[in-house]
């Protein structure tokens, strides 16, 4: 695997939720009340024990804490840094309900796995060898935690990565003020400490397939994720070299050496374009990496934002400026700056977007562009028993069986696009059930 760079831009980046120290641990987890339906374990999509880990905290054992946690999600660190908290599971705390602050359930869980890690502590170990060999396509979460699953039960398993690098989103797509990317290859090795081999420079279409993989393998998981960032149809586009895709962007910025990216510092006006969370990610980062002017332009009103609200707000907080109702419709480059003509645009009665008269322009030095990611239904659609509904892989919702019975899917490619921890939680609902038809099959 490739190694990281010791100088990256990422690095600058300050810890948006600071982690505790004991005494503070100590003294959150002793707030926790111990609820006997505990709402925050529902809101967890990995189901993690959280009164039971937080007791353990409370008392002291925190080692014993780190295992309750890992047991159920073995990507606990990075979820608890990156992990939608005040929506899941600090969001489903009965101290909401009494207008009291609701545990720090991330912070808490950060604070365990670290000390385990910190202090050497390894709760695993791969299984008696199965004679069973499975091939995992994507080095993301779902992969790994299907990975790390199946080598507890002694199967062999080999992931197969087209980057240099292991980890998907969680090492090159998370706002590095959540977490950096050398957080995530700290997940990995554990993982991959277990035997889990891992092949780089495979990619689908290029020099990988999935009959092959089925050929020289008893299951076949995919955990691909999301295809490339999607690109403006727009006049002038394409003449103009600052006009990049978000999820390349954060990628270039967490994981190159900080002299490839040395033309940021002349970068004054920055234009992001879209309303999720990417978008909110992007912008949040260009006023992290000093930009004085950073605008978000999103087609639609502030109301119909895919974009977390907390995430909306900080970014308020942080000086970034959001015109609501407009859309880029030219770009005129002029050495470094463009000049982005953006049109205001009217939204009917059955939802749809079209544009307005009114225009204005922007001069900016960069423009990100977060409307979405491409799908890889084209790559994967010609395999028997794949099938594709708007755009993810159709798998059976308890086991992650696609229509192949050989063929598992989890993340991303299956569900579209959401959370560290849906993506773990399905990688490892496939792999229990690959081991069960194993087993019984």
């Amino acid at each position: 695997m490739k190694k990281l760079s010791t100088e990256r831009l990422e690095t600058q980046f300050a810890d948006f939720k600071p982690r505790l120290n004991a005494v503070e641990a100590t003294e959150e987890a002793n707030r926790c009340i111990n609820c006997f339906d505990a709402p925050c374990i529902k809101a967890c999509p990995t189901g993690i024990d959280i009164p039971k880990f937080i007791r353990r905290i409370g008392a002291g054992h925190v080692e014993g804490a780190a295992k309750t946690i890992l047991d159920s999600n073995v990507f606990g660190l990075s979820c608890a840094e990156c992990c939608p908290v005040e929506l899941l599971c600090e969001g489903g705390c009965v101290y909401n309900k009494l207008n009291h602050k609701p545990i720090t359930i991330g912070k808490l869980q950060r604070f365990a796995i670290e000390h385990a890690y910190d202090h050497g502590i390894e709760f695993y170990k791969a299984g008696k060898p199965s004679g069973r060999k499975v091939a995992l396509v994507g080095a993301g979460a779902a992969s790994f935690a299907a990975a790390h699953e199946l080598r507890l039960h002694g199967h062999e398993t080999t992931i197969f990565e087209k980057s240099e690098l292991a980890g998907g989103l969680n090492t090159n797509g998370i706002a590095p003020y959540k977490m950096r990317a050398d957080t995530s290859l700290r997940e990995i090795e554990r993982i991959m400490n277990l035997g889990v081999q891992v092949k780089y420079g495979m990619e689908l279409g290029r020099n990988l397939t999935v009959d092959e993989l089925l050929t020289s393998h008893d299951a076949v998981f995919l955990g691909l994720g999301l295809g490339p960032d999607s690109r403006l149809d727009v006049a002038g586009v394409d003449k103009n070299p600052r006009v990049l895709g978000a999820v390349d962007f954060i990628a270039r910025m967490k994981l190159a050496p900080k002299a490839e990216l040395a033309w940021l510092k002349d970068v004054h006006v920055a234009l992001v374009v879209g309303g999720g969370n990417t978008a909110l990610d992007a912008c949040r980062e260009l006023r992290g990496l000093g930009v004085k002017h950073v605008v978000v332009s999103y087609r639609r009103g502030e109301e119909d934002m895919s974009g977390y609200k907390h995430e909306f707000k900080w970014a308020r907080q942080e000086g970034v400026d959001f015109w609501f109702g407009t859309l880029p419709t030219a770009f005129e480059a002029t050495g470094n700056t463009q000049k982005v003509t953006l049109t205001r645009t009217k939204v009917d009665a059955q939802g749809k977007v079209a544009l307005g008269t009114e225009k204005m322009t922007l001069d900016t030095q960069l423009v990100l562009v977060a409307t979405g990611q491409a799908k890889l239904e084209s790559l994967l659609s010609k395999t028997p028993g794949l099938k594709f509904e708007k755009g993810k892989l159709v798998v059976d919702a308890k086991t992650g069986r696609t229509g192949n019975a050989k063929i598992f899917a989890g993340g991303d490619l299956a569900n579209g696009g959401m959370e560290v921890v849906n993506a773990v939680a399905e990688g490892k609902r496939a792999a229990r059930a690959i081991h069960e038809g194993f087993t019984h099959g």
